[in-house]
């Protein structure tokens, strides 16, 4: 009777379930989401090495204005080394330098990320050349100019799938030799390390940036590779007391560098990603609400337009359980087929979202089962007062009323 009743209104019942089935879409789509973003930027993360330590160059400041980790020349070169011989955790080290410049080749021009580092660096970073060679020790000594290439700034420079090594570029007026193409990583987070360009650290110190220390190349940071990720809150603090003893750092001075790893940035981003997902599910869940009110609505007016129909079965013997057990039997299936509805809508809008932005599709069932669950509630509460103001209808009453 319930389903007969619902199916005799169609239009109506299917407007009532909008608010249900908007709700639940939105609560499945967006944690689904959340979870594949998080979960893509992790294996981006993890791609990159979760052994990583990154030690940064400390801020300088114009006036009372701190400026961006890596501004001031408190790292150096050697910083580095003694990195690599006195941290026994350390299996690799890499210092760079970093700088955006004017790159060109023939009649093309870009603007990219340039780096400047050592042989360690494809290790460190686990990263590889997949076309040519990366540049060797003698080059870094004599400060060679050459240059590999991130594919993204190969296709933009030379054409893609183009034979780049050999080729010669110019930064910022400068020609350097083409010996290399990096496999392609693609984007980490805001950055696409495939738009960088990499030349020996001692040239771009020479060259570009000019900017040495009095004891020594100043670099912008080091990366830090460790035997295994159990070592790394022991490898940070053999680092930090390198670098304070180097730099004669003492209590309550303050470190003129800082240090991150991969784990740090992955748990970060794992709780801010959550963060999100719960503040943006919340405000899915409004929607659930006003479906509730929605139904609740909709059944009041379904009671007053049905009493007479009320009148006749309590009149021939109904019940008030079994007329109280029938409008909220409405209500339910309201509810259930909005929740059934919704929750396939989010599963689709979910995986068409993972299939147009390139990253995992992930569904949490314990998601539909909230989902579903609180589709349930929502039309099991909305449901209970027009159910039990129908069954407390006096049926003379009822038999009376037009």
């Amino acid at each position: 009777m319930a389903t007969e009743a619902l199916w005799s209104n169609k239009l109506r019942s299917g407007l009532t379930m909008l608010g249900i089935i908007i709700g639940i879409t939105a609560v499945i789509a967006i944690t689904s989401i959340g979870q594949g973003v998080q979960k893509s930027t992790e294996q981006q993360l993890q791609g990159l090495g979760s052994d990583i330590i990154q030690v940064f160059a400390g801020a300088a400041r114009s006036g009372n204005v701190r400026q961006g980790s890596g501004s001031a020349t408190t790292l150096t070169w050697d910083d580095a080394l003694a990195i690599q011989k006195q941290v026994l955790s350390a299996k690799a080290v890499s210092a760079y330098l970093q700088q955006t410049a004017q790159v060109t080749y023939e009649k093309q021009n870009t603007s990219t990320t340039i780096i400047g580092t050592d042989v360690n660096y494809p290790e460190v970073r686990n990263t590889r050349v997949q076309e040519g060679r990366f540049f060797t020790q003698e080059e870094i000594d004599s400060a060679k100019p050459v240059a590999i290439l991130g594919p993204t700034v190969r296709d933009e420079l030379l054409g893609m799938q183009s034979n780049a090594v050999g080729a010669n570029i110019r930064i910022q007026g400068k020609s350097y030799e083409v010996i290399g193409v990096m496999e392609s990583k693609g984007a980490q987070g805001p950055f696409n390390i495939d738009e960088q360009i990499y030349i020996p650290l001692t040239n771009m110190s020479d060259r570009l940036v000019g900017n040495n220390a009095l004891a020594g190349i100043a670099i912008r940071g080091i990366y830090v590779k460790v035997n295994s990720q159990d070592q790394l809150e022991g490898a940070q603090f053999q680092i930090t007391n390198l670098l304070r003893v180097r730099h004669d750092i003492y209590p309550p001075q303050v470190d003129d560098f800082r240090l991150s790893n991969q784990v740090d940035i992955i748990n970060t981003l794992s709780n801010v990603v959550g963060l999100f997902t719960v503040m943006v599910v919340a405000i899915a869940g409004i929607s659930l609400v006003v479906g509730g009110i929605g139904i609740a609505n909709i059944m009041l007016v379904s009671v007053v337009e049905r009493t007479r129909e009320i009148g006749i079965r309590k009149a021939v013997g109904a019940t008030n359980a079994a007329i109280l057990n029938q409008f909220l039997t409405e209500a339910l299936a309201i509810a259930t087929a909005g929740g059934g509805v919704g929750i396939g809508l989010g599963i689709a809008i979910a995986a068409c979202a993972a299939m147009i932005f390139q990253f995992p599709f992930v569904v949490s069932p314990l998601s539909i089962i909230i989902g579903f669950g609180l589709s349930i509630l929502v039309g099991l509460f909305a449901g209970v007062m027009p159910a039990r103001n129908a069954a407390k209808l006096d049926p003379i009453t009822a038999l009376r009323s037009d």
